[in-house]
């Protein structure tokens, strides 16, 4: 179950990305028809409401039989959950223009859809156990001091690596990005490339990146995190690790699949946590893993902390029925919580308390990710807007692929990242 990375290339974990900006693909949408997912009648339930929760169609064996389960579990209201394949952030934009959308749906906080009343605030399900939930999960649903919604997994994305790779090459895991570009080129042989960081590139390691500069997408008071010569220097570090001829392209699947680590075809790889029982049970102890490395001695290291999170919808006309079965089933049942997170690929369980005890993080590489998110582990901002993203991403693919240089695509990138902000708080 993957989360959205902000500055991947279009793939289903970038659903989150898009349907963070339901509110501009409204206009588009409002004329669509079809069939919204909620049923026309209470289900047989006799005074029973009838619910309809909605997911992307997720990739990992088992989560749409659990998703069911969970629902069906669920006695105060008849829950009908829609599996969605395909477009899942159009049908979910169309959707939550009407009472005739989704009560309950999945998806990544962004501002607009606050500004949009497309969602409510859940403080008071969240009330008594808003201590257990890591800071950062409660800041990237948080608007105006109000939660949104309610984080259902976390996925962090680090650097996996073959062990015994490194060890052949006296390699140790890289503590600074100078490191890692070195490491890159020693492990690269004519038959396994040192680094794969997706077919693009490498875009998914803008973030990382800039978050290893100490530098962020937005700053504290809302503005532009991504300037000034420290992040120059680390954008300019990923057109040198892209041009070292180190890294791996044209993989037959991309980042978000280990294939290219589990098959040789590279030494180290940028995944999400989610691979890790795949990877395991194909490379055994022979699995390492290491944080974004930070640029220099007065850099971080970094990992994404990406997540999915549970909202209501402002359309629904059971919105107390809809704040209740979340609450039942993201707060109050923690054993349907954890079997979520860890039986159908590994993810971080949000609630800190739960987390803790997780058998299955407690050992090898799954709980040396757990401790890396702790340590450097970084959120959305719901301020980064969708438009916000494509220019990063524009300045990214600039910088990593055509070596354009860094300050000048930053500025081009600042300006449509100031006017959205302009728009946003005036």
């Amino acid at each position: 179950m993957p989360a959205h990375m902000p500055t991947t290339g279009l793939s289903r974990r970038e659903l989150l990305k898009r349907t963070g900006g339901l509110a501009a693909l409204a206009a588009f949408t409002a004329a669509c028809g079809g069939n919204t997912g909620r049923p026309s009648d209470s289900g047989g339930g006799g005074s029973k409401v009838t619910l309809s929760q909605w997911y992307h169609q997720y990739g990992e064996t088992g989560t749409k039989e659990a998703a069911l389960k969970y629902a069906k579990d669920y006695t105060n209201a008849n829950v009908a959950v829609q599996w969605t394949p395909g477009d899942y952030a159009a049908k979910l934009a169309s959707g939550l223009l009407s009472s005739k959308g989704p009560d309950v749906f999945e998806g990544q906080l962004n501002i607009a859809m606050v500004k949009s009343n497309q969602v409510v605030p859940l403080d008071d399900i969240l009330a008594d156990v808003k201590s257990d939930f890591a800071p950062g999960d409660l800041q990237t649903n948080t608007v105006d001091g109000k939660i949104y919604g309610v984080r259902m997994i976390v996925d962090p994305q680090v650097i996996y690596y073959r062990k015994s790779l490194l060890d052949k090459a006296g390699i140790k895991p890289p503590e600074t990005v100078d490191d890692l570009i070195a490491a890159a080129k020693a492990l690269t042989t004519n038959k396994v490339k040192g680094i794969f960081v997706g077919n693009d590139g490498g875009l998914a390691l803008g973030g990382p990146a800039l978050w290893s500069s100490g530098g962020s997408y937005l700053t504290a008071d809302q503005k532009p995190g991504f300037t000034g010569a420290r992040a120059a220097q680390a954008f300019s570090k990923l057109h040198e690790l892209y041009a070292s001829k180190s890294v791996l392209l044209g993989a037959p699947t991309d980042w978000a699949d280990p294939s290219a680590l589990i098959q040789g075809l590279a030494a180290m790889q940028w995944i999400g946590m989610w691979a890790v029982p795949a990877m395991q049970k194909a490379l055994g102890d022979d699995l390492g893993v290491f944080a974004f490395p930070k640029l220099d001695a007065q850099g971080t290291p970094a990992v994404y902390s990406g997540g999915w999170t549970q909202f209501v919808s402002a359309k629904s006309p059971n919105i107390d029925a809809a704040k209740a079965f979340v609450k039942w089933l993201w707060v109050d049942k923690s054993d349907l919580q954890e079997d979520w997170c860890l039986n159908y690929g590994f993810h971080i369980p949000p609630r800190k308390s739960l987390a803790a005890k997780a058998s299955k993080l407690q050992t090898g590489a799954a709980a040396e990710t757990v401790k890396l998110t702790s340590q450097y582990g970084h959120t959305d901002n719901p301020a980064w807007t969708p438009k916000m993203g494509t220019a990063f991403n524009d300045m990214l693919t600039n910088v990593i692929k055509k070596g354009s240089d860094p300050a000048a695509e930053i500025t081009t990138a600042e300006k449509t990242v100031n006017a959205e902000l302009s728009r946003l708080f005036g």
